[in-house]
């Protein structure tokens, strides 16, 4: 697939699961290799952020949710 029409499709899929516009959605990172795409994004405003991937041999995409639950700090680190 296309890298700018699976991005197009992330925004979508992620603004529909969460009811948000997809002006909010933000593209974080993304990666084609061979007939595979990956992306990771986020929504404005929150702490969660969303990995799709879209399989290009079974034509199907994924996506995983995931939320930041600490901030640790390590400090004097050398």
């Amino acid at each position: 697939m296309d890298g700018q029409k699976f991005l197009n499709l992330c925004i979508e899929k992620i603004s529909k699961y969460m009811g948000v516009a997809k002006e909010n959605v933000l593209v974080v990172w993304s990666c084609k290799v061979l007939q595979n795409n990956k992306a990771l994004l986020g929504i404005s405003g929150s702490n969660a952020y969303y990995e799709l991937t879209y399989n290009g041999d079974k034509k199907e995409l994924y996506m995983d949710v995931y939320s930041k639950d600490n901030n640790v700090a390590f400090k004097n680190i050398e």
